[in-house]
């Protein structure tokens, strides 16, 4: 699997293509600004993009620019979004109309090689990713009751990994139940929150999100 890399963190930059070139990733490209990931990405046409949320020169929104820009150009390339900080409004605004190939996760948890590295290859290979931090931010902010309340302990647990982008063997490992459980679990929320249910991860998790969004 293809993978460019931008951040404007040299050091930072260097250690993630060091370890993804460790876990069998072929980094074919790095950039420092927006301008010069296009042109990395004209000249190798990678399968992932991952991108800091924020880059030169204003170091605010470039990198979400930069993903969405690609996507409208370059749909066949996946992007991952690192960013410092929880900003709910980036997620939302990325896997609200295209969810496959997308992924958005805080730095801390790139220092989990092991869980950053499947990241990159569920989002290489077409799935979502949410970092798990986000998806407890968003299940748990004020708003009105809704049908959110309505979900047991464990289907609330359920539905934070189904956000995160999991399949319901993951889910099934993540909490120590069979995968005919998950699956009945999936069954009840998405039939609780009044959602038809999907077969595809990336539609579960847009489902998930979208009525997060409007909760």
């Amino acid at each position: 699997m293809r993978v460019v890399l931008a951040d404007d963190a040299v050091l930072l930059r260097e250690a993630l293509a060091a370890a993804l070139a460790a876990a069998g990733f072929d980094v074919v490209g790095q950039a420092g600004e927006v301008e010069g990931l296009f042109d990395v990405l004209a000249a190798t046409n990678p399968d992932v993009a991952i991108i800091d949320v924020r880059m030169p020169p204003t170091r605010t929104t470039e990198g979400l620019d930069a993903a969405v820009r690609i996507r409208a150009e370059r749909p066949g390339i996946g992007i991952l979004i690192l960013s410092s900080v929880v900003e709910t409004r980036h997620v939302l605004n990325l896997l609200r109309d295209a969810p496959e190939g997308m992924g958005y996760l805080l730095k801390d948890r790139v220092t989990d090689l092991a869980e950053f590295t499947d990241a990159v290859r569920r989002i290489g290979s077409g799935g979502s990713v949410v970092d798990p931090e986000v998806v407890s931010t968003l299940l748990g902010r004020a708003r009105p009751r809704g049908p959110l309340d309505d979900l047991t302990p464990r289907e609330r647990d359920v539905l934070e990994l189904m956000a995160e982008g999991r399949s319901n063997v993951a889910i099934a490992n993540r909490l120590g139940l069979t995968e005919k459980t998950v699956e009945g679990n999936v069954r009840v929320i998405l039939s609780k929150l009044g959602l038809e249910p999907a077969a595809e991860d990336h539609r579960r998790v847009l489902a998930v999100l979208t009525y997060l969004r409007g909760a």
